[in-house]
């Protein structure tokens, strides 16, 4: 249970974070950005990509985050901030052992069955132009 709290709280603060930074980069992309390009969640994913490497790298390399510390910032803070963080430390776990064929299906499958899937939901849910 105790794990299952610092997930969400973690998950809370991320969530939050990820909320003002997108807004916040929105914001500084300006109005003649807005809807053009996602500028808000491409930041956001990126900035979690480079924090999880970040944190990551110290956890493997220092023993300075007890267990309960690295499940709260590792699932709950960035899972709560960006999954994409975990799909780019995945990603690089598949590289860093050298199996290059697993990260190439775990992205192209991650691309494209991602866009498949919510373009089928759009659809079933009778988005605009589902028709």
């Amino acid at each position: 249970m105790k794990q299952l709290l610092l997930v969400g709280l973690g998950g809370f603060v991320g969530s939050a974070c990820r909320y003002q930074l997108t807004l916040w980069l929105m914001q500084l992309a300006g109005p003649q950005a807005a809807g053009r390009f996602p500028f808000g969640t491409l930041g956001v994913n990126l900035l979690g990509c480079l924090v999880a490497g970040l944190l990551g790298g110290t956890i493997a390399r220092h023993d300075w985050f007890p267990p309960d510390l690295r499940l709260l910032l590792m699932v709950g803070v960035l899972g709560g901030f960006t999954t994409f963080s975990a799909f780019g430390m995945e990603t690089l776990a598949l590289l860093r052992r050298g199996d290059v064929a697993s990260a190439a299906l775990y992205v192209g499958l991650s691309v494209v069955a991602g866009l498949l899937l919510a373009w089928l939901g759009w659809k079933f849910a009778g988005g605009p132009g589902s028709a």
